[in-house]
């Protein structure tokens, strides 16, 4: 359990975390742009919600900074409780259900009583966890999703700083921000195994409705 603790740590983000954190600032980003009228948009207009998109997508990448940062708390304490019930377990039993609840669903039908004897055991022979605390790379992976959310904003936002004419900026901006939904539902399903072709496609539609119930509930 440490261990696959420890090595999903090592990874800092691993690739469903960051197609998300671009997903949502994307669909953040989208938000603003999304609000932009082709024919009555000043260059004023514009600035203003450019500016409010990047200072959007900069505090919420800070939260979701934040959040990681206490996530990686919150697993680190969630081990070592996890560790102390099955040292404290009154019997084998009830160290198997502790170990039970800690391992993934889809192992559990596969392993066998000796194999949670083997768990149990080893649980006992291990060091006392130490107290939780952030590391180097926790720190790492709150900038990850900082940046990740933040600078996601940037491809929709240059074609307005590009192109003076609105709605070439808008048509620009509205390809770009397809295109950018449709790669990241083609590398999700590279690692989901899901078909690239379709979840890109599906991701794409998904994005343009959320983007618009955001704007229609005036988010």
């Amino acid at each position: 359990m440490q261990n696959t603790s420890r090595l999903r740590r090592e990874r800092v983000l691993d690739p469903i975390s960051r197609i998300s954190e671009i997903l949502f600032g994307l669909i953040m980003a989208l938000t603003f742009t999304g609000t932009l009228g082709a024919t009555t948009a000043g260059r004023e207009e514009i600035r203003t919600l450019l500016a409010g998109a990047i200072g959007c997508n900069f505090a919420w990448g800070l939260v979701d900074a934040v959040m990681f940062l206490m996530g990686s708390l919150l697993e680190r304490g969630r081990d070592a409780v996890t560790i102390r019930a099955v040292r404290d377990a009154t019997s084998r039993e009830q160290a198997r259900d502790v170990i039970l609840g800690a391992v993934q669903p889809m192992l559990t039908s596969i392993l066998t009583n000796e194999d949670y004897e083997r768990l149990r055991q080893g649980v006992r022979l291990m060091p006392d966890p130490p107290v939780p605390g952030l590391t180097k790379r926790d720190w790492l992976g709150a900038l990850a999703v900082f940046l990740l959310v933040f600078l996601s904003t940037f491809p929709i936002a240059i074609p307005f700083l590009v192109f003076r004419n609105t709605r070439i900026a808008i048509r620009v901006s509205n390809l770009v921000a397809i295109g950018m939904l449709f790669a990241c539902g083609y590398w999700l399903a590279d690692h989901t195994g899901y078909h690239p072709w379709r979840t890109g496609l599906s991701m794409v539609v998904l994005g343009v409705v959320l983007v618009a119930v955001t704007i229609a509930l005036g988010g």
